[in-house]
């Protein structure tokens, strides 16, 4: 009786794994892969096998001549999504580069070993930097639990500086914070957390963190006392307004744009800021960020196509920030 319901089991796992549209299963390979596992059947009992799975919902064709057999044409995920979510994890620089490996195995799994071995084909695994730090994923899941906990955590931070010798060196220093979101932003992971004798909010590197503790008996302060978020902490909302990850209140500004340069406006500040057009046919961009060196850095990059109107101190540091510039190539 066990191995009757254990058969059925063991036939779904071979169409999972071996067969898709363009590589079905035959009958023979499924009998043998059965006597693998110590089932033995009939091959009629494999008929009705595929029925039941089809009337649980599993999308099983049937596909005639000599190369023909069963074949499961319907998965979780499409071909090109799995492709997409290999880019991406590729392209995570906080995933070390053993992690990236395992990562891209899993997710080839999830489709059958022929497509698999195609897709291992089109992923382009090149040698970018990527984070040494191996504890990455235990680090995420720690603070997703004192987020949700709503406590404390005791993180072991690494900064780099640049030794008497000339070589790099390390500074590891803990801090106690209360952690409020997670946030992927150019291609780095950060923390957004509170150091408890401030009254803001700071980004943390999560492939800097070198050892992490919960303080499963200290409440997390609470984000509306450090931000502007009463009810729910909006992680869109503040990597939107954070240039780069760096810390800093936001405050209004108004930028003056060529009509050309929207694409970029949408894509920074999202699509549901306002603009309006001015007389001389620029746009106008109101609304808020954090001026800081990350705001000022993005700015200075279009160069004259865009003019700070407001606030004053934003003016002022591209102006110091240009003049620097100058000097440096000044012929």
């Amino acid at each position: 009786m066990a191995s009757s319901k254990l058969k059925l089991l063991y036939v779904l796992e071979i169409l999972l794994r071996e067969s898709d549209e363009d590589h079905p299963v035959d009958v023979d390979r499924i009998l043998v892969y059965l006597q693998n596992h110590n089932i033995p059947c009939e091959r009629k009992s494999i008929y009705s096998d595929v029925t039941a799975l089809r009337e649980y919902g599993y999308d099983i064709i049937t596909k005639k001549g000599s190369s023909g057999g069963y074949a499961l044409v319907s998965r979780e995920f499409e071909d090109a999504e799995l492709r997409l979510l290999c880019d991406a994890v590729q392209a995570a620089g906080f995933i070390s580069p053993k992690k990236t490996r395992k990562l891209i195995d899993k997710l080839f799994t999830l489709t059958s070993a022929p497509q698999a071995k195609l897709l291992r084909g089109q992923v382009h695994v090149d040698n970018r930097p990527k984070s040494g730090n191996e504890e990455i994923y235990y680090h995420i899941d720690k603070l997703g639990r004192a987020i949700r906990g709503h406590v404390q955590v005791r993180a072991l931070y690494r900064r780099r500086f640049l030794a008497p010798d000339n070589t790099v060196a390390n500074s590891d220093v803990w801090h106690t914070v209360s952690p409020y979101a997670l946030i992927w932003s150019d291609d780095h992971y950060y923390l957004i957390a509170n150091k408890e004798k401030y009254s803001n909010l700071m980004p943390m590197r999560i492939d800097r963190i070198k050892k992490l503790e919960i303080l499963p008996d200290k409440p997390a302060r609470h984000f509306s006392e450090v931000s502007p978020y009463e009810t729910s902490f909006d992680t869109a909302d503040y990597a939107k307004r954070h240039f780069h990850m760096y810390s800093g209140t936001p405050e209004p500004i108004e930028l003056v744009f060529d009509p050309d340069m929207l694409e970029q406006m949408l894509d920074r500040f999202g699509e549901d800021v306002r603009f309006r057009r001015s007389d001389t046919g620029k746009l106008i961009l109101r609304t808020e960020a954090a001026v800081n060196d990350g705001f000022v850095a993005w700015l200075l990059q279009f160069g004259d196509k865009i003019y700070v109107k407001k606030p004053e101190e934003l003016k002022a540091r591209l102006f110091r920030k240009a003049q620097e510039v100058e000097r440096v190539y000044k012929i």
